[in-house]
């Protein structure tokens, strides 16, 4: 793979290829063209071709791209072909959902440990995920070799807990709190605000209206 930086946006949409190849190879389907691939993602058939050219050379003119070896090559890139356990930080309304679903349609990212202060479910097992007390989030996360985590943690205590991660070198945090936290530039932040996606979606049907119509 060339030495190139990819776009962010990019980086975004290529769990979504992965996804649909992998619907497509399990469909017995051979080969695929971007306009398919455009049609069945929703992304227009340039702004593919030129996600892929990152990578080099994918396709094959006038015969499109060979599902099972873009699919083994995403894999790769994704690091799907190896199990990434990640620690939940705060179980409550959410966290308790999140442990519920546990990424059950990926075989490469696990929900292995959580951490929370009610005494009520420290010590337990919840969907099949340990729960542990705050106290023993960083002797925990520094054990079981755990770099990524959820933060669903009150606003009030987010950047507390996050000094905290950045002690014991989290590398990712994958942020549902409405705090804007501040970490080093060793650490990245995706943050996962539901309140203001649901305010611009608003926002927009409000301002452009919906293309479906009521019966």
């Amino acid at each position: 793979m060339p030495n190139t930086k990819i776009p962010h946006a990019t980086a975004k949409r290529l769990p979504i290829y992965y996804r649909y190849l992998h619907f497509l190879s399990d469909a017995g389907k051979k080969r695929v063209s971007s306009t398919e691939l455009a049609d069945a993602v929703k992304v227009d058939s340039a702004t593919i071709r030129r996600d892929f050219s990152y990578f080099g050379a994918l396709g094959k003119r006038g015969y499109g791209y060979d599902v099972n070896s873009l699919l083994s090559f995403f894999r790769k890139t994704l690091k799907q072909d190896k199990l990434t356990n990640v620690a939940l930080i705060g179980v409550g309304n959410l966290g308790h959902a999140l442990l519920n679903y546990n990424f059950h349609q990926s075989n490469n990212v696990r929900i292995s440990a959580a951490f929370d202060i009610n005494e009520d479910i420290t010590g337990t097992i919840q969907s099949g995920v340990p729960i542990y007390h705050m106290n023993d989030m960083k002797e925990q996360l520094t054990v079981q070799q755990i770099k990524i985590v959820i933060l669903t943690v009150p606003a009030s205590v987010a950047q507390k807990v996050t000094n905290e991660l950045v002690e014991v070198g989290i590398k990712g945090i994958l942020n549902f709190t409405p705090m804007r936290i501040t970490v080093p530039n060793t650490v990245r932040v995706q943050n996962v605000d539901l309140t203001n996606e649901l305010q611009t979606l608003i926002y927009f049907l409000d301002k452009f209206g919906s293309h479906d119509t009521e019966a």
